[in-house]
C-alpha cells in the first residue's frame, strides 16, 4: 500500500507540471469565479494588452468581452452545471485594455478552483486567421473583378469535366447568353460544337482541357474552331493548366481568345504568298515547293509529269489592245486549264504568259498525247474580251520524272522550258515534244 506522503508528492508533482504547461502554452487561459478574474496566464496578459497579471486580477470578465458577445457567453456558461462540463468551441470578440477588439475562439470548462467552482477559459487568438481570410477575400474579389473585365475568355472545369465558372468574355466569345444555365454542365453539354482544322467535330477527349485534367500537363496555344448556337463559327486559341498543380484533385483553368480575324488574315497572307494575284493559280514559289516534294517522294506518286505552257502571240495582244485585255485573256486561260485538268493536278502561273502543270499519279503513256491535244484545243477556243474576238494557241513542253529522279526543281523547269521552245509553231511537228 502506497504511503500517504508519496501520494501527496506525486499529486504536487502533477500540479507543478500542469501549472508549467498552462504558463507556457501559446493559448491564453484565464479563470473567473462568480464573474471575477482570479487567474490569467502570460499569454492572456499579452492578448489583453496588459503589463502584468495584477492588471487583470479582480476585474470582472465582462469588462474584457465585447458587448455583443456577453449575452451568448453568459448563456453558454449557464449551461455548464457539472464539474468537468465544457462548452463547444465558440468564436467571439474580446476587448483589450486599449479598447481594441480581438477575435478569439473560446472553450469554457466548469472546474474546481481553490475549493470553489469556477470557469476555466481557453482562448485562441484568431487575429492572424481573420487577417488571412480577409486577405484571401480581397484577393478573390480582386481576381473576380479582373477576370470579369478581361477581353479573354476564362473558364474553370472540375475534375469531372464540369464547368465551375465562366467569365463574361467567355460567354460572349462562345455565344452563350448570360442567362443560360451552363454551370455544372460538361463540355459536350454546352450549346457549342467544337471542331478541328478540317471542320470535323472535335471529340471531348481531344480537347486540351481533357488532356490537362488527365495528365496534369499544361497545353498552350491550342487552336480549334467553335460553331456557336447562333450559327457563327469562330476560331479560338486556348491555354489550359491546373489551378493547383500539386493537388491531384485540382480543377483546371482555360483561357481562350478569339483568333478568327487573325487566322483569316494569316490564311490570306499565306494564300497571297503562294498564289498568283491575277489568276489565283499557284505561283512560282508554290510550284517549286510542290515539285520539290514530288522529287523527294520515293514512290513517285505525287507528280510524274511536268507541262510547261506558253501562249503564242500573247505579246501582240498586250501591245495592240492593252494590258487590261491581256489580263482578261490570262484569267480565262487559267480557268480553262483548271477545268481541263483533275483536282489533284497542280496548275500554276510562273509569270507573264507562262503556265506550269504538275500531273499527279501514273498516267498511261497513251493518255498523255490525248491530254496534250485536249489542252491545245481548249486553249485555241476563241476568247471574247471587251468586244474583241481573240484566238490564242499554246506551246507545250513536257518532261517526265523518273523513278529515281536526281534533278532539282529548277532543273526540271529548265528542261520543260526547253521542250516548250522546241514545240513553238516554227518547229512544231505532228507529235508532242518531250524532254527527259
Amino acid at each position: 500500500m502506497r504511503k500517504p506522503n508519496t501520494d501527496a508528492a506525486n499529486a504536487e508533482l502533477l500540479a507543478q507540471r500542469y501549472r508549467s504547461l498552462v504558463e507556457h502554452t501559446p493559448d491564453a487561459i484565464c479563470v473567473h469565479e462568480a464573474g471575477v478574474i482570479v487567474y490569467v496566464n502570460p499569454a492572456m496578459v499579452h492578448l489583453l494588452g496588459a503589463h502584468t497579471a495584477e492588471d487583470l486580477l479582480g476585474l470582472r470578465i465582462t469588462h474584457f468581452v465585447h458587448p455583443d458577445s456577453i449575452p451568448p457567453m453568459l448563456d453558454r456558461i449557464a449551461q455548464l452545471t457539472a464539474e468537468g462540463a465544457a462548452s463547444p468551441p465558440t468564436e467571439m470578440d474580446l476587448l483589450r485594455i486599449d479598447g481594441r477588439k480581438v477575435p478569439v475562439q473560446t472553450v469554457s470548462v466548469l472546474t474546481a478552483w481553490q475549493g470553489e467552482l469556477a470557469y476555466q477559459v481557453v482562448v485562441h487568438d484568431l487575429t492572424a486567421q481573420r487577417a488571412a481570410e480577409a486577405s484571401a477575400r480581397q484577393a478573390e474579389a480582386y481576381f473576380t473583378t479582373v477576370v470579369s473585365q478581361l477581353e479573354e475568355g476564362v473558364l474553370v472545369v472540375d475534375r469531372r469535366g464540369r464547368l465551375e465558372s465562366i467569365n463574361p468574355a467567355g460567354r460572349r466569345i462562345l455565344g452563350i447568353a448570360d442567362s443560360a444555365p451552363v454551370l455544372g454542365a460538361r463540355f459536350d453539354e454546352l450549346p457549342v460544337t467544337m471542331i478541328d482544322w478540317e471542320g470535323q467535330p472535335l471529340p471531348v477527349g481531344r480537347h486540351p482541357m481533357a488532356h490537362t485534367l488527365t495528365t496534369g500537363e499544361p497545353v498552350t496555344r491550342f487552336v480549334f474552331g467553335v460553331r456557336r448556337a447562333d450559327g457563327q463559327q469562330v476560331w479560338l486559341s486556348c491555354n489550359c493548366r491546373l489551378l493547383n498543380p500539386d493537388s491531384p484533385d485540382s480543377a483546371g483553368v482555360s483561357s481562350f481568345a478569339d483568333v478568327t480575324e487573325y487566322r483569316a488574315s494569316k490564311m490570306q497572307l499565306e494564300y497571297q504568298a503562294t498564289h498568283d494575284a491575277l489568276t489565283g493559280l499557284a505561283n512560282r514559289s508554290l510550284i517549286l515547293s510542290q515539285l520539290s516534294a514530288a522529287l523527294a517522294d520515293e514512290g513517285g506518286t505525287l507528280v510524274t509529269t511536268v507541262l510547261f505552257i506558253d501562249l503564242d502571240g500573247f505579246k501582240a495582244i498586250n501591245d495592240t489592245l492593252g494590258h487590261a485585255i491581256g489580263d482578261t485573256v490570262l484569267q480565262i486561260v487559267a480557268q480553262r486549264l483548271q477545268r481541263a485538268l483533275r483536282a489533284e493536278d497542280v496548275v500554276g502561273r510562273l509569270g507573264g504568259d507562262e503556265f506550269l502543270v504538275l500531273l499527279a499519279g501514273q498516267p498511261q503513256r497513251t493518255d498523255l498525247p490525248r491530254l496534250i491535244e485536249r489542252l491545245r484545243v481548249t486553249m485555241a477556243e476563241p476568247i471574247i474580251a471587251s468586244g474583241h474576238r481573240l484566238e490564242v494557241s499554246a506551246s507545250i513542253g513536257v518532261t517526265e520524272l523518273g523513278p529515281h529522279e536526281r534533278r532539282t526543281p529548277e532543273a526540271v523547269l529548265h528542261d520543260a522550258d526547253l521542250a516548250m521552245y522546241r514545240d513553238k509553231p516554227s518547229g512544231r511537228r505532228n507529235h508532242t515534244t518531250h524532254a527527259s
